[in-house]
């Protein structure tokens, strides 16, 4: 899936993505290869992602939102938090 994050000031990974794990309002999301759309507010935590190679990233968030379409594309638009 293609996999966006950015805050405000930076764009914190764009790419090809295996997985991303968040937590949100509702609980921890794992988001795979044609999820179902979604809209979720995110909570405090670290988003994880793990890229085609299996190497994981991480940044910690303090709020945010996310979206998964229908085309395969995830954009999270997220406030930093400190690492």
């Amino acid at each position: 899936m293609k996999l966006g994050v950015y805050s405000l000031q930076r764009v914190l990974f764009e790419g090809e993505a295996r997985s991303v794990t968040c937590n949100t309002r509702s609980g921890e999301i794992t988001i795979l290869d044609d999820h179902e759309p979604i809209i979720s507010l995110l909570a405090a935590g670290t988003i994880m992602i793990t890229d085609d190679e299996q190497k994981k990233s991480y940044i910690p968030v303090t709020s945010g939102f996310l979206e998964m379409d229908k085309g395969n594309t995830v954009k999270i638009l997220v406030e930093e938090g400190t690492k």
